[in-house]
């Protein structure tokens, strides 16, 4: 029988209490707790990420020439997301041996353990190319932990909001997305600014993995504490596993327009914080620190604009948001060129049009689902829209910056959006369909 979260303050207080206000105080500390499980995962996400643009190519691939050196480290990037369906395959024969918590805390301490041992990795000077495997390595079990961590708390959060309030709701679990990547970033201009490039190299940027290893602790306890608990929900088979055949038999329409919806936000998510990284590195005078501080300012500004998307979803509907958003992304990309000479103006523009995108670009499919596929279902279409949409952005960005220009890369965003579009004309038609 499922168990109410009732916050422990009000445990002791008389049972006529009225049960809207008690359920309204378990919501706002359940909204705080995924915030916060969301963040460390964003967090240890980007520590990876910055440092595979700023980092990786110098330790790991010194026998490169710079730009192969950087396309490898983004090809190392990319090894988690292939390995996070694979996870999930693995986590669901586990969740029925040892439970979802017992799963969660496993796939957990695969990541951080995973991340620490990245951390403490000599680089190619003392291991030659062993180093660069281990490396890709440990990353594709950072994939399996990231994969096998998927808990399902947006969808009970989801399905326990207010009504008429499912687009500011839906928007919270997003939030970690522009938090995370500011703690992640912060962490990564303090030791670009206070040490110097040997010193940063050599020691300081494994700072921040040990860093992630400490916030996966607090994440696990935070996500142990709602999934003992039931904050509103009545449905019973919204968390529950369906076999994979079924799944794919029944549902595969809606796993793939789940997929496919939020390619324009993954992507411009990726070019706007690794891409901008790597293309100073390579191709610019400007300072790196300069980079990260307007990806700061930016990464703040997108936190509102992901709480705008919720009130104007919850005002007009999920669907204008997101295509409104992709009109904008597709003039923002007309502004890429100031990466050269003035970043600020496409980094902070873009991280704006960004919150818009991202703040709902998860939320407006799942409840197409049927409500016992849902849980599988949303999982599914999760990794496979990372891998679509982020596992090869940066590498893909790149690679056609350095070899056509800037242009070329901004094309690459635009299909992103054209396919997001694509997707939400199709929603449309079969709302207007049913």
């Amino acid at each position: 029988m499922a168990i109410k979260y009732v916050p422990y303050q009000e445990m002791n207080e008389v049972r006529g209490e009225n049960h809207e206000a008690r359920q309204n105080v378990g919501l706002d500390d359940v909204v705080t707790t995924v915030i916060m499980a969301r963040v460390t995962d964003y967090f240890g996400f980007f520590v990876f990420a910055i440092a595979s643009a700023l980092v990786f190519p110098t330790v790991f691939f010194p026998f490169l020439d710079q730009v192969p050196a950087t396309l490898a480290s983004f090809g190392v990037f990319s090894l988690a997301f292939l390995a996070r369906p694979v996870a999930s395959l693995i986590g669901r024969k586990l969740q029925r041996r040892i439970g979802k918590a017992g799963k969660i805390t496993v796939a957990l301490m695969l990541l951080g353990t995973s991340t620490v041992a990245i951390g403490l990795l000599p680089g190619y000077d003392t291991l030659g190319l062993l180093a660069p495997v281990l490396l890709a390595g440990l990353r594709i079990i950072q994939g399996l932990g990231l994969g096998g961590a998927w808990d399902g708390l947006t969808l009970q959060l989801k399905s326990a909001s207010p009504k008429n309030r499912e687009g500011l709701y839906g928007m919270v679990p997003q939030l970690g997305g522009p938090i995370g990547f500011c703690v992640a970033a912060a962490m990564f201009y303090v030791l670009v600014g206070f040490l110097t490039p040997e010193e940063f190299y050599q020691y300081g940027w494994r700072f921040a993995f040990f860093a992630v290893m400490a916030v996966n602790v607090v994440s696990l306890f935070a996500r142990l504490r709602l999934l003992t608990t039931d904050f509103g929900s009545d449905d019973e088979t919204l968390m529950q596993s369906v076999p994979l055949r079924f799944l794919l038999r029944t549902e595969w329409r809606t796993i793939l327009l789940s997929a496919f919806l939020p390619l324009s936000s993954y992507a411009l998510l990726h070019m706007l914080t690794v891409f901008p990284i790597s293309y100073t590195l390579l191709f610019t005078e400007n300072n790196i620190d300069r980079i990260l501080l307007w990806q700061l300012i930016g990464g703040a500004l997108a936190v509102g604009t992901v709480v705008l998307s919720g009130v104007l979803a919850d005002r007009y509907n999920k669907r204008a948001v997101l295509l409104g958003s992709s009109v904008l992304t597709l003039l923002l990309c007309l502004t890429i060129g100031t990466l050269n000479d003035n970043p600020a103006i496409y980094i902070i523009a873009g991280f704006i049009v960004f919150g818009l995108s991202y703040g709902q670009s998860s939320s407006i499919v799942p409840n197409r689902f049927a409500a016992k596929s849902r849980y599988s279902g949303a999982a599914l279409a999760t990794n496979l829209s990372w891998i679509f949409g982020a596992a090869f952005a940066p590498l893909v960005g790149l690679y056609l910056a350095s070899t056509f220009g800037l242009w070329a890369a901004a094309l690459y965003l635009v299909s992103g959006v054209l396919v997001t579009m694509a997707t939400l004309f199709i929603l449309q038609r079969q709302f207007n369909q049913t």
